[in-house]
């Protein structure tokens, strides 16, 4: 209800809901990236308090909220949580606070202490910097924290019934924009009851009766993020027995073809069976080598000793799998585990030169490739209004002409379309004024040349020329190399762009405040596949000319990726009171279609959410990037994803 348990959610799963008590409205989120870690945001809305704006519609105050349970629950001793709530800008309704949760079944008790909201005296605002009082002035907190506290009785998995004592002195939050219409007087009871309903395990509606005088209702909805919702399976390949009297190159061609694979070329050399093929189809590289390798091992014939596999990605070889045909048989009769198939087998990420090897006449050439897929953008808190949006798709066509190279069109529509603004470009914009270019309903968003190569050291190098993106046109390049199989990736990047002129898809932009934006980075992605975790660095000039770094922070769940940044950039060259001294922040998503085709894919579509009307930390859009580019090819996630291959 109002106050907070030690309880948090399950590594993996992710909660969003909508409740109401009267004068509040709130718009939430969960998320726990980490074993007892759970990050929220949320949208609190003020009933009928309106804002500075009358398009605005009521007052909105967004928030981060971060709860971390440091002791879990014991067999007698009780869970343990810190919490913080929003910690930076207006802190309308923040708290840092202690709580501690036991469950003696079926009550469960819960006892914390916090300030801020729950405390004696409300905070003050902390800007574009971030306050927690709790470890920067822990005799403050100490004083001006207040206990709160609650009992949960669950007689049936599907339902509870709950009462706490919030201690939160309503009268006295004058710093809350809902104190003076609402809350000039003392509330009538610290106590809140509630009753709370479970009909699935996604769902749950609550019912309250908080504050002795307002009824309270809630709906959330919660899951495991990268659970498919449709199982994905993948019917392995049945040779005919017409087939098998064709030659040896024809029908493994034919098996890897209609397994998932393209560009394939099969050669034999002696004892040796050589087969290269493109990976179109399987999120996981480590599943595509055992799709492949099935495939070949059951139609190569007895004399072969040797099987060398080589997947590529857009003609480029980013992994080589060496195995010995015993092996193989004896790893697909299960007299081999796959730890010890790969300790018998040879894994390489640093071949460069297929025809060196061996010449392949290459079979299901894809030379062509097209994508579309709903496109979805909302824009907050402008003062023309809290929420707008775009509603449409995108769509895009390659052409694969030679090796690594990438001829790019694409165009998107947005049928539904209400984005708008009343602000001004700011003092150096670079994103301030992106708005011209998204009120546009159709727009030709690329067409551009993309050439990405390796070479010796396992040296990976891009160049980019054309229109990159729905602002910007000119040129992008980019050098990268993986480091400790994969588990650090370093980089040099840069760009040289001019602005495109908006609603004229080939004109560039005349009389702006810049005539051509530079930048230049170093890149480092620290990759932890243990905890499926990637550490990002972005160092260097970004576009407005600040130089600084952003942070981003990303987590694996079986495909999903759910990723959030944070800048610390030089900003003083910026006179606007918008982007001095700001942070340049965000979160995204990235959703893999497998988990709702039923079958595996390697289709992935973003979705991200940032402050769109400032002009620190950024950075041209990328349609393709190095570390990315190479990805779960490298040798430390072939070995932690190796029972994909089974």
């Amino acid at each position: 209800m109002e106050t907070p348990t030690a309880r948090v959610l399950k590594e993996g799963r992710f909660r969003v809901g909508v409740s109401q008590v009267d004068p509040y409205r709130y718009y939430y989120g969960e998320v726990s990236p980490l074993r007892g870690l759970e990050v929220g945001g949320r949208i609190t809305e003020i009933l009928d308090v309106p804002a500075l704006t009358a398009d605005y519609g009521n007052y909105k105050d967004k928030a981060v909220d971060v709860k971390y349970q440091f002791i879990p629950e014991g067999k007698y001793l009780p869970a343990v949580a810190l919490g913080i709530m929003d910690p930076q800008g207006t802190r309308l309704y923040p708290s840092q606070y202690i709580v501690i949760s036991k469950q003696i079944y079926p009550f469960d008790f819960s006892l914390g202490f916090g300030n801020g909201r729950f405390g004696k005296n409300p905070l003050v605002s902390s800007g574009e910097g971030l306050k927690a009082e709790i470890f920067t002035d822990t005799s403050t907190w100490l004083s001006d924290s207040q206990f709160f506290g609650g009992i949960q009785f669950n007689p049936s998995p599907h339902y509870s019934f709950m009462v706490e004592y919030s201690p939160i002195r309503y009268h006295e939050q004058t710093q809350d924009p809902a104190w003076k219409k609402n809350f000039q007087e003392p509330v009538p009871s610290k106590f809140n009851f509630g009753f709370r309903w479970k009909p699935w395990d996604w769902t749950e509606i609550g019912v309250s009766y908080q504050r002795g005088d307002q009824v309270g209702i809630n709906l959330s909805f919660a899951f495991d993020i990268g659970t498919p919702l449709v199982p994905i399976y993948d019917h392995p390949y049945q040779e005919r027995p017409e087939h098998k009297l064709n030659p040896l190159e024809e029908r493994i061609t034919r098996g890897l073809y209609q397994s998932g694979f393209v560009n394939i070329g099969v050669a034999v050399d002696g004892d040796e069976l050589w087969v290269e093929a493109a990976n179109d189809k399987y999120y996981y590289p480590a599943r595509a080598i055992g799709v492949a390798l099935r495939v070949i091992n059951a139609m190569a014939p007895e004399n072969i000793r040797k099987i060398n596999l080589i997947l590529t990605e857009n003609g480029i070889p980013v992994i080589k799998f060496v195995a010995y045909r015993g092996d193989l048989t004896a790893f697909y009769s299960e007299k081999l585990t796959v730890n010890e198939l790969l300790r018998v087998s040879e894994i390489r990420t640093d071949i460069t030169d297929i025809s060196e090897i061996l010449s392949f006449e290459k079979k299901h050439r894809k030379f062509f490739d097209y994508g579309v897929k709903p496109s979805f953008r909302a824009f907050l808190n402008d003062p023309s209004g809290f929420f707008k949006y775009r509603l449409g798709v995108e769509g895009w066509v390659d052409f694969h002409p030679w090796r690594g190279s990438s001829f790019i069109v694409g165009m998107e529509g947005y049928p539904l379309n209400t984005v708008s603004t009343s602000n001004e470009p700011l003092s150096r914009p670079v994103r301030s004024d992106l708005v011209s270019y998204q009120e546009e309903n159709v727009a030709l968003s690329m067409l551009m040349f993309d050439q990405i190569g390796k070479f010796k050291q396992e040296i990976y190098g891009r160049f980019a020329g054309g229109l990159l993106e729905v602002e910007y046109a000119g040129f992008d390049g980019e050098v990268a190399k993986p480091l400790y199989g994969g588990r650090l990736m370093l980089g040099l990047s840069g760009s040289l762009v001019k602005k495109r002129e908006p609603g004229e898809p080939f004109k560039l932009k005349e009389n702006d405040w810049k005539d051509h934006y530079t930048t230049a980075f170093v890149n480092t992605r620290l990759n932890i596949p243990e905890q499926e975790i990637a550490l990002e660095l972005k160092s260097g000039q970004f576009l407005a000319g600040d130089r600084g770094t952003r942070i981003t922070i990303s987590k694996f769940f079986n495909g999903v990726i759910l990723s959030a940044w944070y800048s610390f950039t030089n900003t003083s060259m910026f006179t606007d009171g918008f982007n001095h001294g700001y942070h340049d922040k965000g979160i995204a998503v990235s959703i893999p279609i497998r988990l709702f085709s039923g079958k595996d894919s390697k289709t992935a579509y973003t979705i991200g959410l940032s402050p769109w009307t400032r002009d620190v930390a950024q950075d041209i859009v990328h349609y393709n990037n190095l570390f990315d580019f190479m990805g779960r090819d490298t040798k430390i996630y072939l070995e932690k994803d190796r029972k994909m291959m089974q």
